[in-house]
């Protein structure tokens, strides 16, 4: 009877478990809590934003293809792209060629675009870092809760479960938060930057197709919607 009393008074539920917690095993089950929130929150935000923007990325490269006219004045990306594009392109030397004209203004552009890619970034190096870290954390979580669970059997000379079996199953749900936070933050991870590379490739084959239409285009109309 006195060895089933121990496992008693512990609440094997994931709460109880965290209750009885080791400090150093509970405030690392909070941090990684915090940053699989903070994963989370990134998460779901550049999935909103991507989306606007892929559909804005794939206008954009139908619309330079299609030669149809592209203002300054439309949202997101696109507006800024097409704004650094015609400027490049009002500001035309006389003694460049065609191709050094080309060059110029898809420069522009893709500056432009670069600083509108550089907004869709911030966050994802915490992803990457949640994803490296997290197991560790976790495991050092896992380490320390074992450890007390070898200094509980060496106090009461006892190797049963009921001394055992609290402790190692704080370790392992330290393990599973890290876990938690990290497999998340890592497919994340790679799924954004991958759509971010897709994005960029969009933009990038519009800016080719309007870039080349304005190098080779002079005619006044082009000048018109350039001040538009």
């Amino acid at each position: 009877m006195n060895e089933i009393a121990p496992a008693a008074a512990h609440d094997m539920s994931l709460l109880g478990l965290f209750l009885q917690a080791d400090p150093i095993v509970k405030g690392v089950m909070i941090l990684l809590v915090l940053a699989s929130l903070g994963c989370w929150t990134i998460i779901v935000d550049k999935l909103l934003r991507l989306a606007i923007i892929r559909r804005q990325a794939r206008a954009f490269e139908a619309t330079a293809r299609s030669g149809e006219r592209l203002h300054p004045q439309m949202p997101g990306p696109t507006g800024r792209i097409v704004g650094a594009g015609h400027e490049a392109w009002r500001d035309q030397d006389p003694s460049e060629t065609r191709a050094e004209r080309r060059e110029r203004i898809e420069r522009a552009m893709r500056a432009a675009l670069a600083v509108d890619m550089r907004r869709l970034q911030p966050g994802l190096p915490f992803l990457a870092t949640i994803g490296s870290a997290a197991p560790f954390i976790g495991l050092f979580g896992t380490v320390w809760g074992i450890m007390n669970s070898f200094s509980a059997i060496a106090k009461s000379q006892d190797t049963s479960l009921s001394v055992v079996a609290p402790g190692i199953a704080e370790a392992l749900f330290a393990t599973a938060i890290g876990l938690v936070a990290a497999i998340p933050a890592v497919i994340a991870y790679n799924k954004l930057t991958t759509d971010l590379g897709r994005v960029q490739q969009s933009f990038v084959a519009g800016i080719t197709a309007l870039g080349d239409r304005l190098a080779r285009d002079r005619k006044p109309h082009i000048r018109a919607e350039a001040a538009e």
